[in-house]
């Protein structure tokens, strides 16, 4: 069994730290040794969430991803960080989503031990089910960015993500180096999901109608019990 958690930063400085070690520890094995979204300042920013995987008792973090959101217009995305110097348009785009609520999927990543469960696929479904304005104890976010790696394109486009084609090179960035590149994508119906296959709408729903439940998760190397508890203690 492994557990999926959801909380604020600012209330768990313990698994947020466990969070960050094991990130960087993944992005050191892909030879990547400083990205936007490994600085730790978000630890200290009460608009930012971190959604973990962990073991039984909570002593061990196999992976992870964190949903920004922007408060106020002073404010930016790690998106906008990491490739805004390569196609500026990023920051008029997310600026005009900003009234109406917009936050940003990033850091998602996941330890050697687990690697190819399927529990990438289920940390996004995760995040987009605490995305969104119209039930209780979600983060009243309408519009979500996410910049990932080529490989997990198709995971998150199953989840009502678009590739945003209109920057960089088709949508695609040499970030955090050339030969990993990066894609840029928005959801942009975080309540409707009508670009989600209806596979992931149904199980993005389920887990927002009762965030705390217990799954049988079915995965590339077979299936596993996965504990949700997704509820926000003061949101």
């Amino acid at each position: 069994m492994i557990k999926i958690k959801a909380f604020r930063t600012t209330q768990n400085q313990e698994s947020s730290e466990l969070f960050a070690d094991g990130h960087e520890q993944v992005l050191r094995d892909f030879g990547v040794e400083k990205v936007t979204s490994a600085d730790r300042s978000w630890m200290k920013n009460p608009n930012v969430y971190v959604i973990t995987v962990e073991n039984e008792d909570s002593s061990k973090v196999y992976g992870g991803a964190r949903i920004h959101v922007v408060g106020d217009e002073n404010e930016k995305l790690p998106v906008q960080d990491a490739v805004g110097e390569m196609d500026g348009d990023i920051h008029s785009m997310v600026k005009a989503d900003i009234p109406i609520g917009v936050g940003e999927l990033c850091a998602l990543w996941n330890a050697k031990e687990i690697r190819g469960s399927g529990v990438s696929t289920f940390l996004t479904k995760a995040s987009v089910a605490k995305a969104g304005v119209k039930i209780a104890n979600l983060l009243k976010i309408n519009i979500l960015w996410v910049l990932c790696a080529p490989y997990t394109v198709g995971m998150v486009e199953k989840a009502g993500f678009e590739v945003v084609r209109s920057l960089g090179n088709d949508g695609q960035f040499p970030y955090p180096k050339p030969d990993l590149p990066a894609t840029v994508l928005r959801l942009s119906d975080t309540d409707d999901l009508s670009k989600a296959s209806d596979k992931e709408r149904k199980e993005i729903m389920s887990l927002r109608k009762d965030p705390k439940q217990e799954l049988v998760e079915k995965g590339p190397k077979g299936e596993l019990i996965v504990s949700y508890d997704l509820y926000i203690e003061d949101l």
